[in-house]
C-alpha cells in the first residue's frame, strides 16, 4: 500500500468530494463542500500560490493540505500549510508526506517562515513538533444547537439603528467590503494583513459559493454600516459565522450582538439547525458573547510555527 501526494484539479470531482469528506471528518467545525473547494483553487489570487494537495492511498483521499502565500501581508516570506488526514487512516504516512511536498513548494516561492493550524490534540501536537514546528497561539471552535436552542428574543433596534442583510447591498457591496477590511484590521493573529483589494474580496467573500448575503446582518446607524455578522451555508443544515465586528466609531452600543441574534433567527428559519463559529483564544469579548448565545467550544486548534533558514 503505498500512499501518493498530488495537486486538488478543480475539475476533479472524485477528488474534491474526498478532499471535502476527509476535512469534514478531521475538522467537522468548518463548512467545507466539493464546490466549494473547487471554487477557492480556480479563484485564488495569483500571488496567493495557492495549492491544495492530497494524499490516496490505494486510489482512496485520505489526507489534504491547504498550502499557499499570505500575498496581502506587509511581511514577505509569510507562508501557510493546513495538513489534515482522515482520522481513520492516521499513521500510513500521509501527513509527512504532505507536509513535505508544502514545504518544498513554499521553500522555492521564498517563504521565510510557516504556519500551521494544528488540532490541540497530543499526537497532532506531537507530529507537528518532529517536523520542526513551535506552538504559539491557540483558537477555539465552538457550536450551537440551533434547533433546540432558547435564542435571545429578537429586539427592535434603537433610535437611528437599522437592521439589513447584505443581499440588500447586491447592487454595491463596496460599503460593506470597507466595514470588514476595518473590523477585520482589528483581529488577532500571526500574520498581518492589509485589506485593500476591493476585487480580491468580491472573489474570495462576496461571490464565495458558501457565503450567504441572505443570512447576513448589517446594522447601519444613520444610513451607514456600523457593525455585521457574516454568514456561510453548507447549502443544507449547517450555518457558519465567519466574521462578526463592529466599525471602530460604533463600538459599544451591542450593535455586534444585534447583529448576530438577528442572523442567527434568520438561519433557523431558513432550516439550519448547527451553527458554528470560531474565536482567537484571546478574544474574551467576542468568546464571552458567543457564550450568551450559548455557543460551547467544541475544539481547539494550535497555530505553529517554522522558520527557514
Amino acid at each position: 500500500m503505498t500512499v501518493i501526494v498530488d495537486d486538488l484539479r478543480p475539475d476533479d470531482r472524485r477528488r474534491t468530494e474526498g478532499f471535502a469528506r476527509v476535512r469534514n471528518r478531521a475538522l467537522p467545525h468548518m463548512l467545507y463542500t466539493p464546490g466549494s473547494l473547487a471554487y477557492d483553487v480556480s479563484h485564488a489570487h495569483p500571488e496567493a500560490h495557492y495549492r491544495p494537495l492530497v494524499a490516496e492511498l490505494d486510489g482512496e483521499v485520505v489526507g489534504t493540505a491547504q498550502v499557499g502565500i499570505a500575498y496581502d501581508s506587509p511581511e514577505p516570506g509569510q507562508g501557510y500549510l493546513n495538513v489534515y488526514v482522515d482520522p481513520d487512516r492516521t499513521r500510513r504516512g500521509a501527513g509527512s508526506l504532505l507536509v513535505r511536498a508544502a514545504e518544498r513548494h513554499l521553500a522555492a516561492l521564498g517563504a521565510t517562515r510557516l504556519f500551521a493550524w494544528v488540532l490541540d490534540e497530543p499526537g497532532n501536537r506531537a507530529f507537528a513538533e518532529r517536523h520542526g514546528y513551535r506552538a504559539g497561539r491557540s483558537a477555539h471552535f465552538l457550536r450551537l444547537d440551533l434547533a433546540g436552542a432558547a435564542l435571545p428574543p429578537r429586539q427592535d433596534p434603537p433610535p437611528g439603528v437599522e437592521l439589513r442583510t447584505a443581499s440588500d447591498f447586491a447592487a454595491d457591496p463596496r460599503p460593506l467590503f470597507a466595514l470588514d477590511a476595518e473590523t477585520s484590521a482589528d483581529e488577532p493573529g500571526d500574520i498581518p494583513h492589509e485589506f485593500t483589494d476591493y476585487q480580491a474580496w468580491l472573489r474570495e467573500t462576496w461571490h464565495h459559493p458558501l457565503f450567504s448575503a441572505e443570512l447576513t446582518t448589517v446594522a447601519l446607524v444613520d444610513g451607514r454600516p456600523a457593525a455585521f455578522s457574516a454568514a456561510r451555508t453548507d447549502g443544507g443544515t449547517r450555518y457558519g459565522t465567519v466574521m462578526t465586528g463592529t466599525a471602530a466609531a460604533f463600538r459599544g452600543r451591542g450593535l455586534a450582538k444585534l447583529a448576530k441574534n438577528d442572523s442567527l433567527h434568520r438561519a433557523r428559519a431558513a432550516g439550519c439547525t448547527e451553527a458554528f463559529t470560531g474565536n482567537d483564544s484571546g478574544n474574551g469579548p467576542m468568546i464571552a458573547i458567543n457564550k450568551w448565545f450559548g455557543y460551547e467550544i467544541c475544539g481547539t486548534e494550535v497555530r505553529h510555527v517554522r522558520e527557514l533558514g
